[in-house]
């Protein structure tokens, strides 16, 4: 079942392909009397039938083994939908769970973006100013901590399970929210912050894992990319409340955006009885305060849900499978497919199917003796990681979270007065969440590379925009040509990312590392991703006040255009691919994958020079159908 040739490179098989009918049912009724299933044998039956020719129910009719038209009627929508639509007809079960992974994405995108508008007010309070880098600090704090906290992942999913660590993660979200509301400098701030990124890491791993493991294989590729979607708006909800709370009880009434002498103060009066200013005051900082603590009632409500929905069938089935004295959770994870799944039937087929890829990975780990090595020392894998870090890197330094965590301060320094640039924050919110619904269809359709070779371009020349706003309008600090050319660039910067380098790196990165070795790898790319994050966020004010604001915008640029050009050469597509398809993508040396990149970008150039002829691009082909034969054909 398991292949292995001199590059000590393993592919899976179809666990089936072996067996024959008779093979396969007496597997299945040993299954079901092993593992207390005995009542639903005839199920796991014709479930393994299915396994071995998933079109075999126009014709499981003999001994005995008929289906039910109810039964019928699912496996065709399954396998022969008549739109697109079809696939997602599934189970409320199912439905229920993924608007608890979308709330989940919510509390996180919530919790990254409450602190875009409450950091123009506890900027002065703290005594921290927006050049200093104790401001990107406090800021970039959270982050920090996910380096680490993404390390956790592992354990806690490994104790608790998928529910169980979404339900510790999210009341870490709400303790944490609710302390930054209290603080009194901006040392605790930085804890309270620091502490946010202990929920934000593990939960950020988890939730597409948990989603991933529980969707049917037609629907998992457009659940899993729910969870950039609903982290956007979760972002969304961060700005709107920054424009909500921004004037609680006249605490940004008096705001004044620039001191006398005309630069920038984030700073706003609230005297005391003796008629000193003493801007930690209840009074005079409820808005702020209020802002970062309105993310804490989401995740409370996600706590409460998350224990009424099935466990991962997957972990529950692993549970059993490594721990002899849980046998019982086989029984669990069979009641948690039945729940997931929109008959018995399908319940049983791919619960039997996870247990011979289970065995498949017992087989390759014990093989390999240090999976973890593998991931350096196996080309396949290498590689693999390499284009996944490769996305995650590009990620962060496309410059999108310096708009989705400073686009207030931005629009402040473009000349906007602050109910105008909290509001402009939210339409940037808006559509970063709005236009993450077309990847929803095209991740599918156009390919993961495709979209991001569409857009890295157009991020280049948005931030390009954003640089000649502050460039060529420095002598007018309040020009109007200045704030509508910066807002109208990042409302642009936001089309262009949500559909293509928002939503593909955590996708790439879960389907193109081997499946024996997916869980290891996982936890290091999120934590590189977390990790410049970071980076990004606490570089941002000195970097914004050296390079005199505009060159800081050219940087950018200049990481997109760097951007185009890495993922040309050495980014795969891995789109419509199976498992086995994408092994043999990875196994094509990197030198190659650029010369092919080379080749595409000159057949997209010639047709752009003359669109008249018909675009003919180079591509791999999906199998190698020799060692010595041209892995390269024209499409």
């Amino acid at each position: 079942m398991v292949s292995q040739n001199t590059d000590q490179f393993f592919e899976f098989q179809n666990p089936f392909d072996e067996w024959d009918e008779e093979e396969v049912k007496e597997k299945a009724r040993e299954f079901a009397r092993g593992n207390g299933l005995h009542s639903y044998e005839d199920f796991f039956v014709r479930g393994g039938l299915l396994n071995l020719n998933p079109e075999a129910f126009q014709s499981i009719r003999q001994d005995g083994h008929r289906l039910s038209q109810e039964e019928c009627n699912a496996l065709n929508v399954e396998q022969c939908p008549k739109s697109g639509f079809d696939r997602f007809r599934q189970t409320r079960g199912l439905y229920l769970l993924v608007a608890l992974c979308s709330a989940a994405a919510a509390v996180q995108g919530w919790d990254e973006s409450a602190v875009n508008g409450a950091q123009i007010y506890y900027s002065q309070a703290l005594s921290i100013g927006p050049d200093d880098v104790k401001f990107g600090l406090v800021n970039s704090a959270p982050y920090l901590f996910c380096t680490f906290s993404c390390l956790l992942t592992y354990p806690l999913n490994y104790r608790l399970g998928r529910r169980g660590a979404i339900f510790v993660t999210c009341l870490l979200s709400f303790a944490s929210c609710l302390g930054q509301a209290f603080v009194q400098s901006w040392q605790q701030l930085f804890i309270a912050r620091l502490l946010l990124g202990l929920g934000i890491g593990p939960k950020s791993a988890t939730v597409p894992i948990y989603s991933a493991e529980c969707a049917p294989a037609k629907v998992r590729g457009a659940l899993v990319m729910m969870w950039q979607m609903w982290t956007a708006f979760g972002i969304m909800l961060g700005y709107a409340a920054g424009a909500v709370l921004h004037d609680v009880a006249g605490s940004g009434s008096e705001f004044q955006p620039k001191d006398s002498e005309g630069n920038l103060s984030l700073s706003h009066s609230c005297p005391d009885d003796s008629g000193e200013s003493n801007l930690l005051r209840l009074a005079c900082s409820w808005n702020w305060r209020l802002m970062l603590a309105s993310p804490m009632v989401l995740p409370l409500i996600v706590a409460a849900y998350v224990y009424t929905l099935p466990e991962s069938p997957r972990w529950l089935l692993n549970r059993a499978h490594n721990h002899p004295n849980e046998r019982r959770r086989y029984e669990e994870a069979f009641d948690s497919l039945v729940r997931l799944r929109p008959t018995r039937l399908q319940a049983a087929r791919d619960l039997f199917l996870i247990h011979h890829e289970l065995q498949q990975i017992d087989y390759i780990a014990e093989s390999s003796k240090r999976p973890l090595a593998t991931l350096f020392t196996n080309g396949r894998s290498a590689r693999a990681l390499f284009a996944s870090v490769t996305c995650m890197f590009f990620q962060q330094f496309c410059g999108v979270n310096v708009i989705a965590y400073y686009s207030t301060i931005i629009l402040l320094r473009a000349g906007s007065q602050p109910t105008p640039a909290l509001l402009g924050s939210l339409g940037f919110g808006v559509i970063n969440f709005v236009f993450a619904f077309p990847a929803f269809w095209t991740i599918d359709t156009f390919g993961r590379r495709s979209l991001l070779l569409a857009t890295f371009p157009l991020m280049a020349l948005c931030h390009a925009l954003i640089a000649i706003a502050f460039g060529v309008t420095k002598s007018n600090e309040d020009s109007p040509l200045r704030i509508g050319l910066t807002i109208a660039s990042m409302y642009l910067f936001g089309i262009a990312y949500s559909p293509g380098e928002g939503p593909v790196p955590f996708v790439y990165a879960a389907e193109s590392m081997p499946l024996y070795n997916r869980d290891i790898a996982l936890a290091p790319v999120t934590s590189i991703n977390w990790f410049l994050n970071f980076v990004i966020a606490i570089s941002w004010p000195p970097l914004f006040k050296a390079f005199d604001q505009y060159g800081a915008f050219i940087w950018y640029a200049g990481w997109c255009i760097a951007g185009e050009v890495i993922i040309l050469l050495t980014v795969p597509e891995t789109k419509g691919l199976t498992l086995e398809e994408l092994s043999y993508v990875f196994r094509v040396s990197t030198a190659r994958h650029a010369r092919l990149g080379i080749q595409q970008a000159r057949a997209v150039m010639r047709w752009c020079l003359s669109p008249k002829k018909k675009l003919s691009v180079p591509v791999l082909e999906k199998r190698a159908p020799g060692p010595d034969m041209e892995m390269m054909r024209h499409g």
